[in-house]
């Protein structure tokens, strides 16, 4: 494929990974408040981490596609998820005041970022299975 060709591919493996990302986090904000009994966000603080999960997303997507190539291996895959959702969770801790409260809200936070990747993963190889999105070759 040429330059061009590749361009594409890869935007498309974003936006697929955004829309994916975006969608599990807004499943995962509605489960938590209505569910789980979270806390309310102010519109633009959700909408921020909303267009935040998106973004990263995004940049999962495209990164994913260069990552696992035409390789069908597990734990490369797998390990490109944990090391996005690390980042992102990781990222959110609060360190200050460790109680035990506090470790469980930060787990779920980490948690919750490594659904997120997981979900796009599992669209991203459905795409690639069916070719809507071509893998990268090198």
């Amino acid at each position: 494929m040429n330059d061009r060709v590749e361009r594409i591919e890869s935007v498309k493996a974003g936006s697929l990974s955004g829309i994916a990302a975006g969608i599990g986090y807004g499943v995962i904000v509605t489960i938590d408040r209505s569910i789980l009994g979270g806390h309310s966000l102010p519109l633009i603080s959700l909408g921020l981490e909303m267009a935040i999960a998106i973004a990263g997303g995004c940049l999962f997507g495209v990164t994913y596609r260069y990552i696992i190539r035409t390789d069908r291996n597990d734990h490369l895959n797998s390990g490109a998820v944990l090391a996005f959702g690390l980042v992102r969770g990781l990222a959110q801790v609060d360190v200050r005041g460790l109680e035990p409260v506090q470790i469980l809200s930060n787990g779920a936070v980490v948690v919750e970022s490594i659904l997120l990747f997981t979900i796009a993963r599992y669209l991203l190889d459905y795409a690639l299975s069916v070719r809507w999105i071509a893998p990268f070759k090198s």
